[in-house]
């Protein structure tokens, strides 16, 4: 069913006009474009306790403290906790009574004449849900994507008044804030790849959770969030630094999967475009792995990060259905080496034209884009039920690509993965899944030990003990 959707000027005089909601903006980086539009639309001194952008880094320093980056979360942090606390502290006794306090921050660097990038930032507000509650807290990572300068700054300003005013009105509903946040913009101007909830409002809130809605909203194409759960943004993990992405259902993770990551990981280390840097270790599960006709479980999906946990990797949540697509989004945070190990029937999919109808230039087009910035296939064998080994040396693909196989294989843009362990090829995930599902007790010597512990104590996949 459609929603109805305010203009920013009804949202943000809607608040002007709500006498609960006081507090503070501070922005630094692109002016002052949220605050902007609640002094634009009227009533502002209903709403806005002080605005201020501490744009000269001498200034910010002085004011907030100092930073490794003026763009990062650390630096949102800071401003968020200095003027929660100096609006409360200034204004509590006089109307602390009927306020619910607020700090609405952003530091973000859009495109310029000397910088020509995309535009991103980070936003975020602490506020309370009543007069005298404790804070609760909202982050965000943005991307700008317009290409002139004053409408990223545009952008800038719809999205944070729809930010507020989602936080406001529908901090009880995640899922349909998430959903506000592109209100009167669209993907191709905007994109949102991290967001968390923090704080008594949010109790009840899963991180991870909120990483699969930003996907399946269509806010961005990935969401990442660490082994632990917290919400992570690509460019605090990857920036400068090579990467290791292996992709599956994970359904559950099984010994031959790991024997793939371990012996790939201890391949690319030794390359000698790593310079002896240790690549970053990322898990990446798509979209529709997840998906039952049209439909999302989060609890499978929850069930599988849980187990991935005891691995202590990030995990990657993409709409990615082809590895080129991956390593165009990776190639924006690192300019490093990039590794992807992958099975045999992976590298055939790879290799099927079917997949490549909608690109002009076909399967040469995706190699290209595939294959740029010193990217890595490690190929892992297969064993089949018929006991047939297929390896790098005898997979067959089509006739007319096969010299297109031989030239990458020589160039070493793709190689079989050496030393591994040929005692676990014949395990099947789907095999170990109807194990575990039928309470037959051999399944636990198929799935690494740690991973093993945790679907036994979280009673995961149907586990019954």
């Amino acid at each position: 069913m459609a929603r109805d959707v305010l203009s920013t000027d009804q949202k943000a005089l809607r608040i002007n006009l709500d006498a609960k909601r006081y507090g503070t903006f501070a922005e630094i980086g692109a002016g002052q474009e949220v605050a902007r539009w609640f002094f634009r639309v009227g009533g502002a001194s209903g709403t806005v306790a002080k605005t201020i952008s501490a744009y000269d880094m001498a200034v910010s320093d002085a004011i907030y403290g100092p930073a490794e980056r003026y763009v990062s979360r650390q630096r949102l942090r800071s401003m968020l906790e200095y003027e929660y606390a100096l609006a409360v502290q200034r204004l509590e006794k006089a109307r602390g009574d009927r306020t619910a306090f607020f700090a609405f921050a952003n530091t973000v660097a859009t495109s310029s004449y000397t910088r020509r990038e995309d535009g991103h930032g980070w936003m975020g507000i602490r506020f309370q849900t009543e007069p005298h509650s404790p804070p609760s807290e909202i982050v965000i990572h943005v991307r700008m994507l317009d290409r002139e300068s004053a409408r990223q700054q545009e952008a800038l300003g719809i999205i944070g008044v729809n930010f507020i005013f989602g936080t406001f009105y529908h901090h009880s509903d995640p899922a349909a804030l998430i959903r506000s946040l592109l209100d009167n913009l669209t993907w191709e101007r905007v994109e949102v790849d991290m967001i968390r909830f923090s704080g008594p409002a949010f109790d009840g809130v899963d991180n991870r959770l909120m990483a699969l809605q930003l996907v399946k909203q269509d806010l961005t194409e990935a969401a990442m969030f660490s082994g632990t759960g917290e919400a992570a943004q690509w460019g605090e993990v990857l920036y400068k630094k090579p990467v290791l992405v292996q992709r599956g259902s994970f359904r559950p993770l099984t010994t031959p999967m790991l024997d793939m990551l371990q012996r790939s990981q201890e391949q690319f280390s030794r390359e000698p475009s790593l310079e002896g840097e240790t690549p970053i270790v990322i898990l990446e599960i798509t979209l529709r792995q997840l998906q039952v006709g049209d439909e999302i479980d989060h609890a499978d999906f929850l069930e599988r990060v849980d187990a991935l946990s005891a691995l202590g990797l990030p995990v990657l949540l993409s709409n990615f259905l082809r590895y080129h697509r991956l390593v165009a989004y990776l190639s924006r945070y690192t300019q490093k080496p990039i590794g992807l190990p992958l099975g045999l029937v992976r590298l055939r999919d790879i290799f099927d034209e079917k997949f490549y109808t909608g690109m002009p230039g076909g399967v040469l087009e995706s190699f290209g884009q595939l294959f740029r910035n010193g990217v890595k296939l490690f190929v892992y064998p297969s064993l089949d039920r018929d006991g047939k080994l297929t390896t790098l040396q005898n997979i067959e693909v089509p006739p007319h690509l096969t010299h297109l196989l031989q030239h990458l294989i020589a160039n070493r843009m793709i190689v079989g993965i050496e030393n591994y362990d040929p005692s676990v090829l014949g395990v099947y995930s789907g095999d170990v899944l109807k194990l575990i599902q039928a309470n037959d007790p051999s399944w636990d010597k198929h799935v690494p030990p740690a991973i093993a512990d945790v679907i036994k104590a979280k009673r995961l996949f149907g586990f019954r003990g």
